[in-house]
């Protein structure tokens, strides 16, 4: 009898085992299953994928050299893209006038390049909200800024709700995997969370902008949460570039005094998610 137990519980325990297999690997085939992030060496973007950016990226260049194509000939050589605070100073004394005389056609440039370079994370947007500043004023100026900043940021989004998985795991990946446990302790107040980061400097908003949809925030709660936090650090950026003369370097705009302001806006912002949580845990 014994040697029968024996061989039952055998059977048993090898059944349960297939059984126990046959799940895992259920859940690893499954199409719904999450893949491991691509984080070694080799170009993150399959060949689809990079054709996709590609096009993207011409279809923006093409439109761009269009309104290029439509200036005035001898204003061809004064466009170049601003790459330090001495930059500006040379094509604010070059762009006045011609912001003036032909308005439309400068700020159909302007929103143009500002776009295409937030979609594409390419830096120096920082010097055009400047540029911004010290031609258009604050009011102006910051309206503009908040305008195009959060329809490149969107198509940032969108761009990269198609292709920006393999990027962000191959860039940011212990960023990207914090970045989503926070988000999702806070799914009930995702608003607040979200114009926390935006006002408050604690992530870039290049990896805001890419990792957004890849966590899964809705476009609508990354758009209100752009549109509205991005007016703080906006106008700080756009009054500076009034005061050209003072500036020495980017890095002049955010010291101590405006950081602390940042973080007590956002502070107050998130202020009701902590308190839900507190009680939560009570």
């Amino acid at each position: 009898m014994g040697w029968t137990r024996n061989l039952l519980g055998e059977g048993v325990s090898r059944q349960r085992d297939e059984e126990g297999g046959v799940a895992c690997r259920t859940e690893e085939d499954s199409p719904t299953a999450k893949k491991p992030a691509r984080i070694d060496g080799r170009f993150p973007l399959t060949r689809w994928e990079l054709a996709a950016a590609s096009s993207v990226f011409i279809l923006f260049s093409m439109g761009l050299f269009s309104i290029y194509l439509t200036l005035p000939e001898e204003e061809y050589g004064i466009f170049r893209l601003p790459r330090s605070i001495s930059d500006i100073r040379v094509l604010k004394d070059h762009l006045a006038d011609f912001a003036n005389n032909y308005q439309t056609k400068f700020m159909l440039g302007y929103c143009s390049i500002y776009i295409f370079m937030q979609t594409f994370m390419i830096p120096g947007t920082i010097f055009l909200s400047l540029l911004a500043g010290s031609i258009f004023g604050v009011v102006k100026g910051v309206l503009l800024v908040v305008f195009t900043a959060t329809l490149g940021a969107s198509s940032c989004y969108l761009l990269s709700k198609l292709i920006g998985r393999p990027i962000i795991s191959w860039l940011w990946p212990e960023k990207l995997r914090f970045f989503q446990a926070e988000i999702a302790k806070r799914r009930e107040k995702l608003l607040n969370y979200m114009l926390f980061l935006r006002i408050t400097p604690s992530l870039p908003n290049t990896f805001i902008n890419l990792a957004s949809p890849i966590v899964d925030i809705p476009f609508h709660i990354f758009f209100i949460a752009t549109s509205v936090g991005l007016f703080p650090s906006s106008y700080i950026t756009v009054r500076a570039g009034l005061a050209l003369g003072e500036l020495r370097s980017v890095r002049d705009l955010y010291d101590f005094k405006t950081l602390v302001v940042l973080f007590l806006i956002g502070s107050i912002i998130i202020l009701p998610t902590i308190l839900k949580r507190k009680r939560t845990y009570e």
